[in-house]
């Protein structure tokens, strides 16, 4: 690149030179140069929050009188065009770089800056609006990091997640509903159990994810919390007292979610167990998805060689060599999300159990692994619900044929004739290639008319009360 393609912009290191048409500063481009590691910059969400706690900011420090309000207003408008989106591509700081985040907050600080200066009406590079002085008043890497954390891991939860998981859940209960007269072998161990309809199953699949909407809700107060105020060590030092407070209302005003000044602004920066205990929630939703992605893939499981008691929807051709095979693909998506979310759970949990005494040195991994987090479970819930549970069709022939060939209707013969003629009646059955009905007619224990009321899978679907005329 040529010499005109460049700026000279300083920091307390000297001068650096940085890309010509680039809002970033020194800081900025000393960490594109020092942290080339992963190719993995921060997502939409991270930045977003970026810019919503720097315009929180700029708002209480206006309020407090502590930067001048022209100033502040050129801040506020080039903090909305971060929010908005309109900068991602002045984000270029590698998630793998400094454990307090220090060069994701001077990103920040150095694009709102040379923006703001350029709505002043000043030249980018000027400093007419310093990073410092102006956009991170009153703040601290050690505190803006992890404001940011909670308020992008909390946009998420409560935009993404839960709204994904609620369309999820409706899905499952509209097939409850729709399979709840199908009848059909229960199977435990993988084996024949006695009956249970098709909805009954998918009842439970639907209150599985609605109990994990219920754990992923129980996250919200520890996230709501924020560090913003503490600056370098959770003293405060060089910010207003009622800072913390007033920025934390600017959050919650802009995010439409409640926020908080931290508890304690010592734990606030020193650990992240809320970062911890909130992706162990998602694990928690990433495990059911995957039990009932594969619970449908077994039941789907064929065409003619499997049990089959679903048919499963042809989203695309299952094999490079093998014509009409139709293979299970958004569930195996699933499946994979589950594993992904389980590997960032354990860098979560170790990166949160980090850090020494008054700083946690893990921030950009855990931020930007449990937004992955995040968006995997809420992409990956919306297109399973979409594109395939929605498309679920019973085999009901097929689930009627089955069951009555299951040895497991022997169990409703024990109040009848008793475990051990009901025993020998299944391994009879089994033997001989014969249904229990017609086993237990044969031997002379029941009568047919008396097999056809007590076999009767239906009713063994259904909670009786014993000795209940």
């Amino acid at each position: 690149m040529s010499d005109d393609e460049f700026r000279t912009e300083e920091d307390s290191l000297g001068e650096m030179r940085v890309p010509a048409d680039a809002y970033w500063g020194a800081q900025t481009q000393r960490a594109v140069e020092n942290f080339p590691i992963s190719e993995e910059t921060f997502g939409r969400r991270f930045v977003r929050a970026l810019g919503v706690v720097k315009k929180s900011a700029a708002l209480a420090n206006d309020d407090l009188d502590l930067v001048e309000s022209e100033k502040v207003e050129a801040i506020v408008e080039a903090a909305d065009e971060v929010i908005a989106g309109e900068h991602d591509d002045q984000f270029p700081v590698d998630v793998f770089q400094t454990g307090s985040g220090t060069s994701s907050n001077m990103n920040a600080n150095e694009v709102i800056a040379n923006r703001a200066s350029e709505i002043y009406g000043a030249e980018v590079g000027s400093r007419t609006i310093h990073p410092n002085d102006h956009v991170n008043y009153g703040q601290s890497s050690n505190d803006v990091i992890p404001t940011a954390m909670h308020v992008a891991s909390l946009e998420a939860v409560e935009k993404d997640v839960l709204p994904a998981l609620e369309t999820l859940a409706d899905a499952l209960g509209e097939k409850a509903d729709e399979f709840d007269d199908v009848v059909k072998t229960g199977r435990t161990h993988l084996q024949d159990a006695t009956p249970i309809t098709l909805g009954q199953e998918f009842s439970g699949y639907r209150t599985q994810i609605e109990k994990g909407i219920e754990r992923v809700e129980n996250v919200r107060p520890h996230l709501s919390e924020l560090a913003l105020g503490g600056t370098a060590v959770g003293t405060g030092l060089n910010t207003h007292p009622e800072f913390p407070a007033k920025a934390a209302e600017y959050i919650s005003e802009e995010t439409g979610v409640e926020f908080r000044e931290a508890d304690n602004h010592f734990e606030a920066q020193a650990a992240h167990d809320a970062m911890s205990e909130a992706h162990g929630a998602l694990r928690t939703v990433a495990g059911s998805l995957n039990k009932i992605a594969n619970d449908l893939r077994l039941l789907a499981s064929g065409p003619r060689n499997g049990l089959g008691e679903i048919d499963q929807p042809e989203n695309q051709p299952g094999s490079s060599i093998m014509p009409g095979k139709i293979n299970p693909v958004v569930a195996e998506a699933v499946n994979q999300v589950h594993k992904q979310v389980v590997g960032n759970d354990a860098a979560v949990s170790a990166g949160a159990a980090e850090g020494q005494i008054d700083l946690n040195l893990y921030k950009p991994v855990l931020a930007n692994d449990f937004l992955q987090s995040a968006r995997l479970i809420s992409n990956g819930s919306e297109v399973f619900a979409e594109k395939f549970v929605a498309k679920l069709e019973a085999d009901r022939e097929h689930c009627a044929e089955r069951v009555q060939q299951s040895m497991a209707l022997a169990t409703a013969l024990n109040p009848a004739i008793g475990y051990d003629k009901a025993s020998k009646v299944a391994k009879q059955a089994m033997a001989e290639g014969k249904t229990i009905k017609e086993v237990v007619v044969a031997e002379g224990y029941l009568s047919e008319d008396e097999a056809d009321e007590v076999l009767d899978p239906a009713k063994m679907t259904e909670r009786v009360i014993l000795g209940d005329e």
